[in-house]
């Protein structure tokens, strides 16, 4: 019996609990159809700074800071079943969260 790949999903929001809430969502998932699950990872934080002057015109003293703060995670999922590449195809994820998945 040949061994499966794995299955690298990568998951990617600004907002670090509804981030989390997913990720434990596909890990309960991917327990139940009998799979074993690498991770969550944590990646490096990626902040995004942006500067806006206040003024329409020349005084650059007064201008605000707005920053972005991306989370990132990462899970590998082996050993899985038909069964389980179903239920990532139906899981329904929130908005705001991006899904990158990749066999390795």
């Amino acid at each position: 019996m040949s061994k499966l790949p794995k299955i690298r999903i990568k998951l990617v929001s600004w907002d670090h609990k509804l981030l989390d809430k997913s990720v434990n969502r596909i890990i309960d998932m991917a327990l139940g159809t009998g799979a074993k699950v690498i991770g969550p990872v944590y990646l490096p934080i990626k902040r995004r700074v942006f500067c806006i002057t206040r003024s329409p015109h020349v005084d650059k003293r007064s201008g605000e800071h707005f920053e972005i703060k991306i989370h990132k995670r990462l899970l590998e999922i082996a050993d899985y079943t038909p069964k389980t590449i179903e239920e990532i195809k139906k899981i329904d994820l929130p908005e705001g969260v991006e899904v990158i998945i990749k066999t390795i």
